[in-house]
């Protein structure tokens, strides 16, 4: 990363997300698959764009997502829009799933007048319930005739399940005298586990940048930023994100990985991390941001598997949410994570000071639990001085909201 590019030469936008950077428009309305809410997002770009995508580790991969991948082969990995229905999964439905979803790009491609191969689908929702095809044939119809600059905002609504709130970002920066844009939206609340985090995610941008490199580029932010955060521990079946990247900011297209990829890759991870963070900040009954820091690991994978271990263990969670200074919960992680490490070494940090070289310190549980009871974010940070290595990982607490919101889900 070039030492002369730092967060501040990140601007924030308060326009919305998925439409500041240029040639983008979205917009999201109510098809009936939900009473009220807007349940059918689109995102077009005017021109043709690199698109990148990265897709759920788990086996019963929706529908959905194996028609995405299959137009982005045949498309050579480029994209023109995006449709995304909220309330039904199109999960664990067969033949016919995938039928459904070939016909939801047929609507899209029809109507916008597109290449199918240009188009990707996905779906979130209750698992296991076929999609009615009528109405979303009716609601893109609709959604296409409401495409417009300032969309964004009813797209990102439109996704949103048990989410509370939207989860947008803007940013600009530049790049050889050229502004350029990246805008993004998430949605996520439950279902949220490290391995490609159970949400769905679309970035775009105006970069002019190869397919490759932005395959390249999308595959190492997601490490750092959405497999890296937890809500629940349950990896869903229709986890994606999709990076476009449409070329009409002008810049000199980005071919190889130098110094203008790099500030590229510092916006990108910007933009991907605050809307990994939004997702946990937003988890199903959370009241807590945790964040967990492993410092001087062995390796950077060595620190991933103890901070992952620390932020998706229930007894870490819960003990948060009860503002119970239990701080063996969290070096039990720590020991089970995989990690090397030295128990005589390890130190750990809780507001305070509260572990060195392996034992305990003399702290006041008073103080640890008011900054429990009082922070919206928690920061715990484990030293292990046994290497380099370091990584962050971000979490919330689980409490009563969890169970009230996911027994009453159907």
């Amino acid at each position: 990363m070039s030492d002369n590019f730092k967060e501040n030469d990140i601007k924030i936008s308060k326009e919305q997300g998925v439409t500041y950077p240029r040639g983008f428009q979205a917009s999201g309305v109510n098809c009936g698959i939900r009473l009220k809410r807007k349940d059918l997002a689109l995102i077009y770009s005017e021109q043709i764009a690199s698109a990148g995508a990265v897709y759920t580790k788990n086996l019963f991969k929706a529908a959905p997502l194996w028609v995405t991948e299959e137009n982005l082969t045949r498309s050579g990995g480029k994209l023109q829009a995006v449709l995304v229905n909220s309330g039904i999964a199109n999960a664990c439905t067969g033949e016919k799933g995938l039928q459904d979803a070939r016909e939801t790009v047929h609507y899209v491609s029809q109507f916008l007048q597109i290449k199918p191969e240009y188009v990707a689908v996905t779906s979130t929702g209750k698992i296991g319930e076929f999609l009615p095809l009528a109405k979303i044939k009716s609601g893109v119809q609709q959604a296409v005739n409401e495409l417009s600059i300032s969309g964004g905002s009813e797209a990102a609504e439109a996704i949103l399940t048990t989410d509370t709130r939207k989860k947008e970002i803007a940013v600009s920066f530049d790049l050889k005298g050229k502004e350029i844009r990246i805008g993004g939206m998430a949605k996520g609340s439950g279902m949220i586990h490290p391995n490609m985090a159970t949400m769905l995610a679309f970035i775009t941008t105006d970069l002019a940048i190869e397919n490759t490199l932005l395959q390249k580029a999308l595959s190492g932010v997601i490490g750092k930023t959405f497999n890296m955060i937890s809500v629940d521990g349950d990896t869903s079946t229709n986890d994606m994100v999709l990076l476009l990247a449409n070329g009409v900011a002008g810049n000199p297209k980005i071919s190889v990985v130098d110094e203008d990829y790099d500030r590229f890759i510092y916006a990108l991870k910007y933009v991907a991390e605050y809307l990994a963070k939004e997702i946990v900040r937003d988890g199903e009954g959370a009241t807590k941001l945790i964040e967990v820091e492993v410092q001087h690991a062995l390796s950077n994978s060595d620190a991933e598997k103890a901070a992952k271990a620390v932020i998706d263990s229930l007894l870490v969670k819960t003990a948060i949410f009860g503002h119970d200074p239990n701080w063996g919960r969290i070096l039990a992680a720590v020991g089970y994570s995989g990690a090397y490490l030295e128990v005589a070494k390890v130190d750990l940090y809780l507001q305070e000071k509260i572990v060195a070289h392996g034992q305990p310190l003399p702290f006041s549980r008073e103080i640890v639990r008011k900054y429990l009871e009082e922070s919206e974010e928690i920061k715990i940070v484990i030293d292990l001085k046994v290497g380099p290595g370091k990584a962050t990982a971000w979490g919330c607490d689980l409490g009563y909201g969890y169970i009230d919101i996911n027994t009453k889900y159907s």
